[in-house]
């Protein structure tokens, strides 16, 4: 177990790196505040706590570059300094940025800061690690400061609208995957003085395709609030992302709830690749369906109340009986080509939550009404 201290704790990637390990490692931490840098015997006393040292701190964006670039190369002296008067070494990881091998003071900052780290490794007992990233895109990354995926978020849950100044394809990476890139780093014991590691994107998309998919998460969850599809990694990290910027005053949103003699039925969610989730209550004595499906993969949970599902394979007269009880809560799942139905047996009202695997378009239903009608039964 080591004690790490991560300078800019509190920014994009310094929270989820330190939440991280607090509550995801064994580690201890030592605690940064914003002002540490402006006392230089707190800093001190900072570096001399530590064993590993993430340093994070940085300005992204200002309307002056060479402020950008004077702030960052100062903190980087700084610290540099205070690791110079430590009583012990202390292993140092960089953040650095793919913006190194750009014509700007931004990447500038970051190439002359690796060189101080390099010549503080190749001069003392320390060792220094710079990881080289690519851009970073994740939950709560400040919007119009150096994320455009950020900005996009922001932008389509607050009724703005995104520009696209420049079409290039980026490489991106999730700030959880990249979390577990530096956690690789905080833990590797190789001891060569200085490294310098690239970290590899995790997937390069065009700026149009971030924000085709963004618009595609604003029609489909946002105003909708249908599950889009999330199979693949890169979608679900940015799905995840867009969720954050949602206001709080979105919440909650009403269900339509559809009502008659029998009970109601409340969809619950559709979802593009899991289907439709949705609930029923049952008043006593009333039954539900009586209808099958050739294609549709379908399942019933009883959850509160007492329930029989009965199913007959269409062409036949033997009827399956299935009864259930809340108490217990079970499912049963329909085969195609059974017409099948649920009764509420007992005498309180029967809730019932549904799935399917696709949501219902009346227009294509696969949804054909046939009574079970018993003829031979099986218990079950």
């Amino acid at each position: 177990m080591s004690k790490i201290g991560i300078t800019g704790q509190n920014g994009f990637i310094g929270y989820h790196l330190y939440h991280f390990l607090k509550y995801g490692s064994d580690h201890e931490l030592v605690e940064f505040e914003r002002s540490t840098f402006e006392d230089p015997a707190a800093l001190q006393e900072f570096v001399n706590s530590c064993d590993i040292i993430v340093h994070l701190a940085a300005m992204n964006r200002h309307p002056d570059p060479q402020i950008i670039y004077d702030t960052n190369v100062a903190l980087v002296d700084q610290l540099c300094q205070a690791l110079e008067n430590a009583p012990s070494s202390k292993k140092v990881i960089f953040s650095s940025s793919a913006q190194e091998e750009q014509d700007n003071l931004y990447g500038k900052s970051k190439r002359d800061a690796r060189e101080r780290f390099k010549n503080l490794a190749d001069s003392s007992a320390h060792q220094c690690i710079s990881l080289t990233i690519p851009n970073v895109f994740g939950p709560f990354c400040k919007p119009n400061y150096n994320s455009f995926i950020a900005t996009f978020c922001h932008k389509l849950t607050h009724d703005e609208k995104p520009v696209v100044m420049k079409d290039n394809e980026v490489e991106l990476i999730y700030v959880q995957e990249l979390v577990e890139d530096i956690i690789n780093s905080i833990e590797d014991d190789t001891t060569a003085a200085f490294i310098h590691k690239k970290v590899a994107a995790t997937a390069k998309r065009y700026v149009t395709e971030v924000l085709q998919l963004l618009e595609y998460y604003t029609d489909t969850y946002f105003v909708a609030g249908k599950m889009p599809d999330l199979e693949k990694d890169f979608e679900k990290n940015l799905f995840n992302t867009f969720r954050t910027y949602i206001p709080s005053d979105h919440y909650p949103v009403s269900y339509t709830c559809h009502s008659d003699p029998r009970g109601t039925f409340v969809e619950i969610m559709r979802a593009d690749g899991s289907g439709q989730f949705s609930f029923s209550t049952t008043v006593p004595g009333i039954t539900r369906g009586n209808h099958f499906h050739t294609r549709k993969a379908e399942r019933f949970a009883v959850i509160k109340g007492k329930a029989r599902i009965q199913l007959r394979k269409i062409g036949t007269d033997e009827v399956i009986d299935y009864d259930l009880d809340g108490e217990t809560p079970a499912f049963v799942d329909m085969p195609v080509w059974y017409t099948h139905n649920i009764t509420n047996t007992g005498s309180e009202e029967l809730l019932t939550l549904f799935w399917i695997n696709e949501p219902y378009n009346p227009e294509n239903a696969d949804t054909y009404f046939e009574e079970v009608a018993p003829a031979t039964t099986l218990n079950h």
